[in-house]
């Protein structure tokens, strides 16, 4: 399995004092590389374990450029009509950049109403002077929203009432598993705040396959196990399951192997998702604007425990 790369800066010691812990992480390889770095820089050896897929295909992509340019005899793209564009993922966005890449011409025309671009935490980074420049000549037709709780909800919070306006929500199509609560209550919640949401799948999220557990099978057989093991979706706690499913292991079977495991969640929304799937969550990030949040919940987490023992 082709693993993140090892960050070629010195690695401090772990912190508190610990040996050196193994962290499995199963988010998928387009926040691999980040959450990897944070691992290693609390001295901490990350162990890669995908379980879902994520990318772009010819269809997605066309899907979103179907509103990104003018049909038929109509002068204005479909995107004219809406009077927000809400991503509930950093993939989203760079799915709807690969879209306007092939655009001739900004979907937008310098005058008219203000489109509102909401992203949740740091996937707003991607939402800069380039991607503005594409969407449409004139900035000021442009506002960029971030809420200031990164959640799905949040997000609704933060665009307010609807009015009976129209918002593009570019969300994975889910294939291989079940499709985790969250955009469908994310849908159902812009509608009952009077928005128009239209569902917009602009990406594939796939089950990685059997072979993503291999990892954290092998790792469990041995003494000292992994000391934790991170989910950043709930997607990626199902595809887990499905491939111990697999191996004829479950969840409870990995528990009992590695007693000491923490297990940590991504913020609220993948905690709620894992304990719907009946997996226990011991840490719970609550700054989730960033992987930081994350790892710096795992450290407080073990230095509660040392605590405790001490």
């Amino acid at each position: 399995m082709q693993h993140p790369p090892l960050f070629p800066f010195p690695i401090p010691s772990p912190e508190n004092n610990r040996r050196n812990c193994v962290i499995a992480f199963t988010t998928p390889q387009n926040y691999a590389g980040r959450l990897s770095e944070l691992i290693q820089l609390k001295g901490w050896t990350p162990l890669w374990c995908p379980t879902v897929t994520v990318e772009s295909t010819q269809q997605t992509i066309s899907s979103i450029h179907h509103y990104l340019h003018p049909i038929s005899n109509e002068p204005n793209s479909l995107l004219e009509e809406f009077s927000a564009l809400a991503f509930t993922s950093r993939t989203g966005i760079t799915a709807f950049s690969l879209a306007l890449l092939i655009n001739h011409t900004p979907p937008l025309t310098p005058h008219g109403e203000i489109l509102t671009i909401a992203a949740l935490g740091n996937d707003s980074e991607l939402l800069d002077q380039d991607f503005i420049a594409k969407m449409c000549e004139n900035p000021e037709r442009i506002r960029i929203l971030v809420p200031p709780i990164a959640t799905p909800s949040g997000l609704v919070d933060a665009l307010g009432l609807g009015q009976g306006r129209r918002v593009l929500c570019p969300v994975p199509s889910v294939i291989g598993l079940d499709e985790p609560p969250v955009v469908p209550k994310f849908l159902e919640d812009l509608s009952k705040r009077g928005w128009i949401p239209v569902r917009l799948d602009a990406y594939e999220t796939r089950w990685a396959g059997a072979k993503c557990a291999v990892d954290v099978v092998i790792k469990s057989e041995e003494e000292c196990g992994f000391d934790a093991i991170v989910f950043t979706s709930t997607g990626e706690v199902e595809g887990l399951l499905k491939s111990l499913k697999e191996f004829g292991l479950d969840w409870e079977m990995v528990r009992r192997r590695c007693p000491r495991m923490v297990v940590a969640a991504h913020g609220p929304v993948t905690a709620s998702g894992a304990e719907s799937l009946g997996v226990g969550i011991d840490v719970v990030s609550s700054n989730f604007g960033s992987f930081d949040g994350l790892v710096d919940a795992l450290s407080h987490k073990w230095k509660s425990l040392e605590n405790q023992e001490s």
